[in-house]
């Protein structure tokens, strides 16, 4: 009886043994057979755009870093909403994936946004561009430190413009607000460009849109660019200083990332982190965004998970200051 109970466990163990080895083997052949048919990129805004035009350069190289075509669909509607949606209720195959902006990191706790960057697998981070503190030519304030002085002195005095209420560049104003305990009076604009035209028209003292959308001006010597809210100096404004070179420990970007549906097998996030960051690489690819004034930013799955969460985490401050959440 006890032989027949021993022959019985060690038959168990081989049978579970081989059945191990026997899912792995096919585990490896499923992730090397990975991708064998086109990749959807998903754009959550209408054709044309910074976001879509960022997606059409990335799938140009699709056939020589995949080998298969990478296919680009805009789906538009609530502000990225119906995208995001769409890609989370689809199969974590990693075939689906959408071009998503920083903002849906924080903006389900402001409106009624139906997912959240926990709803996803992140794959990588595409680009990110700082805010910059800007004001007219011949505003009185020629520093960071004289701008932060007179607004000590002049609570809600001093007007800022942004892009819209709760988005990025509203979040950049508050920041600086809440670092250096000041109060601004905020004006939304439909977009940064209207709200930069208010700053040149004189109906506003200032901007904290993206170093990007005003370095032409500033370069012209229409507007005044006071300091920037990121890693480190820009490209096109080399004598601007940053906030953090002065001491102030202030970054806030605009960002986008690929991410796919939850539950996307780790040897294929590989994969396409690895194909997306050698098609980052590519000399069309550098001068495409260069042209469209982004600023490359390749991190890879965990490295943009905790990207995502500083950046999520210093919004969530900037909106309780705000009042726009409890």
């Amino acid at each position: 009886m006890k032989i027949m109970k021993k022959i019985l466990i060690v038959r168990l163990i081989t049978f579970m043994v081989l059945t191990f080895m026997v899912l792995s083997v096919a585990g490896l052949v499923f992730a090397s057979d990975f991708p064998s048919k086109p990749i959807k990129l998903i754009v959550p805004w209408a054709p044309g755009g910074g976001t879509d035009t960022l997606a059409r350069a990335l799938a140009k190289f699709g056939k020589k870093h995949f080998g298969v075509p990478i296919v680009v669909q805009n789906i538009e509607g609530g502000m990225g909403a119906i995208a995001l949606q769409r890609v989370k209720a689809s199969k974590p195959t990693g075939y689906e994936l959408v071009v998503a902006s920083g903002y849906v990191g924080w903006m389900d706790k402001i409106r009624q946004f139906p997912v959240n960057f926990d709803d996803f697998t992140k794959i990588m981070s595409l680009n990110r561009d700082p805010a910059a503190l800007t004001v007219a030519a011949d505003a009185p304030w020629d520093t960071i430190e004289e701008f932060i002085e007179y607004a000590k002195k002049h609570p809600g005095e001093i007007t800022i413009g942004h892009s819209g209420e709760g988005l990025v560049w509203h979040i950049a104003a508050a920041s600086i607000a809440d670092y250096f305990d000041l109060e601004f009076t905020y004006v939304p604009y439909n977009g940064a460009a209207p709200a930069i035209a208010a700053v040149m028209g004189g109906q506003i003292d200032a901007v904290t849109v993206s170093g990007a959308e005003v370095a032409s001006q500033v370069m012209a010597g229409k507007l005044k660019c006071l300091g920037i809210m990121g890693a480190k100096r820009l490209e096109p404004l080399p004598n601007v200083p940053t906030f953090k070179e002065l001491g102030y420990d202030i970054e806030v970007y605009t960002y986008r990332g690929l991410v796919g549906p939850k539950g996307i097998p780790e040897e294929r996030v590989k994969k396409l982190y690895e194909g997306f960051t050698k098609i980052m690489q590519e000399e069309e690819f550098i001068k495409t965004m260069k042209n469209l004034g982004l600023g490359i930013y390749c991190l890879g799955p965990e490295e943009f998970s905790k990207f995502i969460e500083k950046q999520s985490a210093q919004a969530l401050k900037s909106l309780k200051r705000l009042g726009l959440i409890k």
